[in-house]
């Protein structure tokens, strides 16, 4: 279908490609980060809502300093294999998706949280 002189596609993504485009938003600020939490929120098996949640001032002791390195090519595509993974594993239609992540020496550190979300105006009670 053609709107304004633009293909709209109609069919839903795939997870690959919708998180393919997801690290490509991210790149750029993830590769200034060394330690953070990338969140994906899903709607009706999509992710509508993502980002990276991120602390830029690392305190130490009464000291403040500012992260300089952050992930290499190598941790972002490992990330997006283990985020890949996550979204192949879920069996809910909503919820929520973190990565956390920490670069130790060249070293990936990941945890992963799935949660998912239920609304109770989609329950029918018998009355």
């Amino acid at each position: 279908m053609m709107e304004g002189g633009k293909l709209l596609i109609l069919e839903p993504l795939s997870f690959t490609r919708q998180l393919e485009m997801v690290f490509r938003e991210l790149k750029e600020e993830l590769a200034s980060l060394a330690s953070g939490t990338i969140f994906l929120q899903i709607r009706n098996n999509l992710i509508g809502k993502f980002g990276v949640k991120h602390d830029p001032i690392k305190s130490k002791g009464d000291s403040f300093k500012n992260e300089e390195t952050g992930l290499s090519e190598m941790h972002l595509q490992a990330l997006h294999r283990i985020g890949m993974l996550s979204l192949q594993k879920k069996k809910w239609t909503h919820g929520e998706i973190q990565l956390e992540f920490a670069v130790k020496g060249n070293s990936l550190n990941t945890s992963i949280l799935s949660e998912s979300n239920y609304n109770m105006n989609h329950l029918h009670t018998d009355k």
